[in-house]
């Protein structure tokens, strides 16, 4: 997932370096939400282990 949200991100740079910024701010949007779903699996995860582990 943190693939696809670097992915988008790097769309959103060269969409914005050739003047796409409709596609730009979407691809933006895409790789953030992207992003923020990666870090609550994440957190969540280290949380389970930790748990588990105990």
């Amino acid at each position: 997932m943190l693939n696809w949200a670097i992915t988008f991100f790097i769309i959103a740079i060269i969409a914005a370096f050739l003047g796409f910024g409709g596609v730009a701010g979407t691809a933006a949007g895409a790789g953030h939400l992207l992003l923020q779903i990666f870090l609550v699996v994440f957190v969540l995860g280290l949380i389970f282990r930790l748990a588990r582990t105990a």
